[in-house]
């Protein structure tokens, strides 16, 4: 089966498909917290996407952590599942609490692009 795009109503269609409940978010909060100390926990890009009119590869990362002691094998298996989900790839960065710190600190490129477009704090123990 395939929709056509020029479907009159496939913006609606697609929105509706797209868009996760708040029972989903909390799953995804309890799955990136169960990494590690997960810090922060920025999702933007895909998951966004739909709530802004913007094009799914409009930011930086769909997905940034920071946080110390991530395992690596969970953030895979994470992944893997978060995007057969999705049905797209996750643009995702991982950093550890210092690097971020400092990067942050130095108004960095990548933070201050990711932090200025849309975005929504999902996990949050910096106090940003």
């Amino acid at each position: 089966y395939s929709l056509n795009p020029n479907f009159e109503f496939f913006g609606e269609l697609k929105s509706l498909i797209l868009k996760s409940s708040p029972a989903e978010k909390d799953k995804i909060v309890k799955k990136i917290a169960g990494l590690g100390k997960v810090k922060l926990a920025v999702i933007s890009g895909v998951f966004m996407a739909e709530n802004n009119g913007l094009d799914f590869y409009d930011t930086v990362a769909d997905l940034f952590i920071v946080g110390d002691d991530i395992s690596k094998r969970k953030l895979r298996t994470f992944l893997a599942a978060l995007e057969a989900e999705v049905g797209k790839e996750i643009k995702f960065t991982l950093m550890d609490k210092d690097e971020f710190q400092y990067r942050y600190g130095m108004f960095d490129r990548f933070i201050r692009v990711l932090l200025e477009g849309p975005h929504e704090k999902i996990i949050n123990k910096l106090g940003l």
